[in-house]
């Protein structure tokens, strides 16, 4: 059977596209003729000068009527009806020409106001505390908006010279630099545009990109619609910082700092004759390209534009073009890259993916770029000297304790490194600590009624666990020590005494406590056992930093912080900062003071635990026994409280250490999980990272003791010449009787000196 042949069929669209094109053709030239008038009479030297007074003709209307009589004829007659059908073609040509105008034109015609309602994409600045530009975040277009009154006149003129000379004369469209260009395309065979600004901005602004005849009928109205709805200076202020100058610089302002690192107010007549001759192929043209000196050539042009409409002088011109230029060096410009995209993510929770990337934010930060430097370098330096033990990567923190403030944040060794996945954030990833998590249980012991006096017996011990093999504990060093104080227990970081602690004052008790200082990750509290003292719950480091700090802070708590303040791109404040979980920080922007600069915070912890833990941690007798009286956790003469943490499987290695000004946390270990050689101690690795970065921060601002709260006394524990003092709460403090114990010291304080 013989299938009939499908026949296409036309939609009425695609019917008025067919008749309509041909005569939009028509209608362009109407338009274009009628604009060339326009022109010569506004320039009065293209006028014809004016005739001499003569006897007035008749009428070229009347003239055509004299010599096609049909046009009068009476109604009824054929010549009547042949002008009513005349008459009716008329009508329906105009209608045609309306409706195929409206269809294709004015239907979807986008509003001219969009140019100043609907804001350009804006890239988002991150500065640290001292304003310093640590990174620009932008989504495809960089740019920054400067106005036209800061910009040097050099760089306008060299723009107009080069992009459209009549720029002030016309009305938005210049159909004599239309028919100069469309002339010299075809006699030179040279490529020379003839739109104006006006029409270079609204196609790049507010239309498509494609070039159709229809898009660029759109495009001469809006120019039009544009030059009488803002003033000269608006649209060419608007152009500078819409136009695109290469690569991700869009705007004058991007342009000048991309290449050459300085902002658009301050550009020479060299350095604006170069930019300005780059929007026309910024990617062929690019003095970073493949041709460099194509750029230059450019360059020589907008100069030579420059003395043609008398705006420099030939003099200046050789000058210009004498002076070398400087390009600021191309790369991937960030600066503490970890923290910058830390502080990204918070940003793009509290205010969106579209404002971060296109609204323009200027956020200044808490970081301390010196800080920062200082702490990367040391980590490197120590990172180097460990490469044959299979240490591979290191991480750090420097916290302010007052304020919770984030000084500084160092997430891996290398942030480009893609071999060792430098670009994961250690800080924020959940690690086992190691005995650095001990405090905790500690703290939760002296909450509930022991004291650092308190003795344990560090002895072999063994608990039965529900179908397990039984669990016995033992210290990193093999050896048991018998009857000792809390303080000497927690201050050399023996295992057994701190898995007594946690069965005696369970384990529900310390999770809940953790999670009142800082710990987050513990959510499903099944999932651990008596282990969970010596490391056993992951944490993050920012996390346990938080919990040392609020021992720091005598035992308040307030959230860390890592913005200070965060403004539009009007520069308006935007209501509060944003906190470490990335909620945003109500009280952290404007918050209420309370001795000096210190916000007020959580009161999760007694100051007088918080007091012991403090005092423990810094005693660095306590600490002799097992890490040695040089260590070098000891900075002699400094009041540092420090805590050291190693996994059993040596994969994490770490350090907390604190006065009441700085909290330096540290870490080394492998990103892959993959264990070390040979660190089989918290004294190496992370410890000499935080000693020389202590060391940096203490050796100008000498740390002062913790204070010691109203509500505790200092007991002399010795019965010696040399007296030793333990700080207890009123009421708890031992008695000694010094006859009975013959002149020693009391068997169960092992106590700092006053």
């Amino acid at each position: 059977m013989r299938r009939k042949a499908k026949t296409k069929s036309l939609s009425f669209t695609k019917v008025l596209e067919l008749i309509g094109k041909p005569a939009f053709f028509l209608f362009t030239i109407v338009v274009v003729s009628l604009a060339t008038f326009l022109q010569l009479i506004k320039f009065p030297s293209l006028k014809l000068p004016n005739p001499k007074p003569r006897k007035r003709k008749a009428s070229v209307w009347r003239t055509f009527l004299k010599r096609n009589s049909w046009l009068q004829a009476k109604k009824g007659s054929p010549a009547g009806d042949r002008r009513v059908l005349m008459g009716t073609l008329l009508v329906f040509i105009f209608i045609f020409f309306a409706f195929n105008i409206y269809y294709f034109i004015l239907r979807d015609l986008p509003s001219i106001t969009l140019l100043t309602d609907s804001p350009p994409s804006l890239s988002t600045k991150i500065y640290d505390r001292s304003g310093e530009l640590l990174y620009q975040i932008y989504k495809d277009e960089n740019r920054s908006l400067i106005k036209l009154d800061q910009l040097p006149k050099y760089l306008k003129d060299a723009t107009l010279a080069t992009e459209d000379k009549n720029f002030y004369h016309h009305f938005g469209v210049d159909p004599l630099g239309i028919i100069r260009a469309t002339f010299n395309n075809l006699t030179k065979g040279t490529t020379q545009g003839g739109s104006t600004i006006t029409q270079q901005l609204v196609k790049n602004t507010l239309l498509s990109p494609e070039k159709t005849f229809i898009r660029k009928i759109k495009e001469l109205i809006l120019s039009l619609q544009a030059e009488s709805a803002y003033t000269k200076d608006q649209i060419l202020e608007m152009y500078l910082n819409q136009v695109g100058y290469g690569g991700t610089a869009y705007g004058i302002e991007e342009a000048a700092r991309q290449y050459f690192g300085k902002s658009a107010r301050d550009l020479t007549l060299a350095e604006s004759a170069m930019l300005a001759g780059l929007p026309i192929s910024p990617t062929i043209l690019s003095p970073f390209g493949t041709n460099p000196y194509l750029g230059k050539i450019r360059q020589q042009q907008v100069l030579e534009n420059m003395v043609a409409t008398n705006t420099i002088t030939e003099d200046e011109k050789v000058s210009a073009l004498a002076t070398p230029l400087v390009f600021h060096p191309q790369g991937i410009s960030i600066r503490a890259p970890h923290f910058v995209m830390y502080v990204k993510d918070l940003l793009v929770k509290e205010y969106g993916e579209a404002v971060v990337a296109r609204g323009g934010l200027s956020v200044t930060t808490t970081l301390d770029l010196n800080l920062q430097n200082t702490l990367q370098t040391e980590i490197n330096q120590e990172l180097s000297t460990l490469t044959k033990l299979h240490v591979q990567n290191g991480a750090g923190l420097i916290l302010d304790p007052k304020t919770g403030e984030v000084l500084a944040m160092v997430g891996s060794r290398n942030f480009f490194d893609s071999e060792h996945d430098g670009q994961v954030n250690i800080t924020l990833q959940s690690r086992q600590p190691g005995s650095s998590i001990k405090p905790i249980t500690y703290a939760l012991a002296l909450s509930s009624g022991a004291t650092p006096s308190t003795t344990i017996d560090d002895t072999p011990i063994c608990f039965t666990l529900t179908g397990q093999p039984n669990y016995c504990p033992k210290n990193y060093d093999g050896r048991f020590h018998g009857k000792v104080t809390l303080r000497t227990a927690l201050a050399s970081s023996y295992n057994i005494p701190a898995i007594k602690l946690l069965n005696t004052y369970g384990l529900p008790n310390m999770i809940t406590l953790a999670r009142n200082l800082g710990i987050t990750t513990w959510d499903d509290p099944t999932r651990f056992g008596l282990s969970l003292t010596l490391g056993g719950g992951e944490i993050t480091m920012l996390d346990l930093a938080s919990v040392y700090s609020v021992f720091a802070r005598g035992g308040t708590k307030v959230p860390l912080t890592s913005i200070l303040s965060v403004k539009d791109s009007q520069g308006s404040d935007l209501v509060g900062g944003v906190s470490s979980t990335g909620d945003l920080a109500k009280g952290q922007v404007g918050t209420p003071k309370v001795g000096g600069d210190s916000p007020r915070g959580v009161q999760v912890l007694s100051p007088s635990v918080a007091y012991q833990i403090n005092s423990i941690l810094s005693d660095s007798g306590a600490r002799a026994p097992a890490f040695g009286y040089s260590s070098v956790l000891n900075l002699p003469g400094k009041n540092v409280a420090v805590k050291t943490g190693t996994t059993n499987d040596l994969r994490d290695n770490w350090t907390f250490g604190y006065t009441q000004d700085y909290l330096v946390a540290t870490w080394v270990g492998n990103n892959d999980n993959s264990s070390m050689s040979s660190v089989a101690s918290g004294i190496t690795g992370a410890s000499p990272i935080w000693a020389r970065t202590m060391k940096s921060l203490v050796k100008d601002h000498p740390p002062l003791p913790f204070s010691v709260p109203s509500n505790m006394i200092a007991v002399n524990l010795s019965c010696t010449e040399k007296p030793r003092y333990e700080y207890f709460v009123k009421g708890t403090a031992p008695k000694i009787n010094c006859a009975e114990l013959n002149g020693t010291l009391l068997p169960t304080a092992d106590s700092t000196s006053r």
